[in-house]
């Protein structure tokens, strides 16, 4: 039984709005006797209860976040008459509260915060069956930089996919006992879950050389290059949410990072290097295929030092815009991600722009307090 475009908005403290656009439910042959969870069914006011535990308990995550004085309300209650917590899912966001204040404190130490954010959960679909039911849901979020050094973006934002687990329970309501993310790529900044595994350990030649996370006594200018750089990044913040229908996506067959790297890196003048599609000194894309270089974290990262397209810097502050990051999120040697600075600071801070989660100029320093231990590797392009 499928749930569709049922949307909810919520600004951190303040009172939660919902827009709720037509739910489509299958007919249920059960008898009026029996209750919903038991038939395999749950009403529109289910439907919705579900969407608004989903809003509520994401938009606690990122109010942990905030720094604020103020009292945050919550986008609506974590219990409702039909839907709730269960006690072993209560337990898992507190321990996700507290990792995210961690967090927190990491960024600011870093010198970042944020002042306010804005979360909208969309419910894709909901199945039912054997008195369990799976909610897929979209969150769309929206955090407001804290003015420190006063040259810092307006925003940060990504669009994150998750899969809610609920139970029915002996008198027919339903207990939230799941909330996974469903998405490959770093964390969002409010998701307290750990890395994931890389894949197995990658040994191939060229090497990328690591780059330092410190901040650096003298920030580094990017000088001029053959590339056009701004081009690069108005292609990113342009199809960082909404893809360009002109590529295909790869996000159910390894994560669409690269390819969205290698996409701005087109439009800001890479050039095709034609070749077989499996060799990682070809760097290519057309109607039917690509090659491995093009949509490979560490194809491309081999095809661009071989073929001197960009040099790893020493310093991850040393990027500037249509500068690449990557990162091995557990250090195995396989590199994981692929991103695009589309933004740099005047006071030398580097914010990256990505696919898988999608994301519009998270600073360098936000990635950082989530992945303290990874790898980090930069380009110069």
């Amino acid at each position: 039984m499928y749930v569709k475009s049922t949307t909810f908005r919520s600004a951190v403290g303040a009172v939660l709005t919902a827009a709720l656009s037509a739910v489509v439910l299958p007919a249920s042959a059960a008898s009026a006797a029996e209750s919903p969870a038991a038939a395999g069914t749950v009403d529109t006011a289910t439907a919705q209860s579900f969407g608004r535990l989903a809003d509520a308990v994401l938009t606690q995550r990122t109010a942990a976040l905030l720094d604020t004085k103020q009292s945050v309300r919550r986008a609506a209650p974590l219990a409702e008459k039909t839907v709730r917590l269960s006690a072993g899912q209560t337990r898992t966001e507190d321990t996700a509260l507290s990792a995210l204040r961690t967090r927190k404190a990491r960024l600011a130490s870093l010198g970042e915060a944020y002042t306010s954010a804005d979360t909208r959960v969309a419910v894709d679909r909901v199945r039912v069956a054997a008195g369990h039911a799976t909610v897929q849901a979209t969150e769309t979020t929206t955090l407001a930089y804290k003015k420190i050094r006063g040259d810092e973006p307006a925003t940060t934002g990504f669009q994150a996919h998750h899969r809610l687990s609920f139970a029915a329970t002996a008198d027919g309501k339903w207990q939230l006992t799941g909330l996974t993310s469903t998405d490959d790529g770093p964390l969002a900044v409010n998701e307290p879950a750990t890395a994931p595994v890389a894949a197995a350990r990658t040994t191939a030649l060229p090497d990328a050389t690591p780059a330092a996370i410190s901040v650096p006594s003298r920030p580094q200018t990017k000088p001029a290059g053959s590339y056009n750089y701004a081009a690069m990044a108005s292609y990113a913040e342009k199809y960082w949410q909404n893809y360009n229908p002109a590529y295909r996506k790869f996000n159910e067959a390894g994560g669409d990072c690269t390819n969205f790297v290698s996409q701005a890196l087109k439009a800001g003048g890479w050039a095709n290097t034609s070749g077989d599609a499996e060799d990682y000194r070809s760097w290519w894309y057309d109607t039917s295929y690509q090659s491995t270089s093009w949509v490979g974290a560490n194809e491309w990262s081999w095809f661009t030092l071989d073929a001197e397209r960009a040099t790893n810097l020493a310093n991850v502050y040393y990027m500037g815009v249509g500068d690449v990051m990557q990162m091995d999120f557990d250090k195995d040697g396989s590199k994981d991600h692929t991103m695009v600075v589309t933004y740099r600071s005047s006071s030398g801070v580097p914010y990256l722009t990505y696919h898988s989660v999608n994301t519009y100029r998270k600073s360098v320093a936000s990635i950082i307090a989530s992945y303290p231990t990874s790898a980090y590797y930069a380009y110069r392009t």
